[in-house]
């Protein structure tokens, strides 16, 4: 009787979380959060400048890919671009860069362009500011780097951004807030 009851309970403690694949890529449908809509779209060419925030307290929660939340990972959360796309985050206070695999979405705080798991946020170095500059680009990294990535470990490290470009991004980011 005991040997019958379990898969029975082996099939309840199961979760719908999805395994982590890079496919199907999803664009989804346009969604509101706070009365504002949201429309969701492939951009090869995306760059933005911008605030990141950071998240990680969700541990096990499901993300809008359908992948349980690894705080440790090196996810992000992004309103718009498919899920799941590679980007580039840049903390324009360092010129530090790293790859990141966006499968979430989010932020919703005016001024966030992207919220990065709590690992990211570490290996970024902004974890303890809570809210930094940054400069995101949509990239399309080699296989090596997306499996690290869909593993929950940190891609291939990136070098760092002369002190010139930082200078022009941060006028920008200035000029754009205003």
């Amino acid at each position: 009787m005991v040997l019958a009851v379990l898969p029975l309970l082996a099939a309840c403690a199961s979760t719908s979380y999805r395994p982590v694949s890079d496919t199907p890529v999803r664009i989804g449908k346009p969604y509101q959060v706070r009365g504002v809509t949201y429309v969701p779209a492939a951009d090869p060419s995306y760059e933005e400048l911008g605030y990141a925030s950071w998240y990680g307290h969700e541990s096990g929660n499901m993300t809008a890919n359908g992948e349980r939340f690894r705080p440790n990972g090196i996810s992000a959360a992004h309103r718009t671009l498919p899920l799941p796309t590679y980007v580039e985050v840049t903390a324009l206070d360092t010129g530090r860069t790293i790859l990141v695999r966006i499968n979430d979405r989010g932020p919703f705080a005016p001024g966030r362009i992207i919220d990065l798991s709590q690992g990211a946020a570490s290996l970024l170095g902004i974890r303890r500011q809570g809210v930094a500059p940054v400069r995101v680009r949509r990239v399309e990294p080699p296989e090596r780097d997306r499996k690290r990535l869909r593993d929950g470990k940190a891609a291939v490290e990136r070098p760092p951004v002369p002190e010139a470009t930082l200078v022009s991004w941060r006028a920008r980011l200035t000029r754009t807030m205003k």
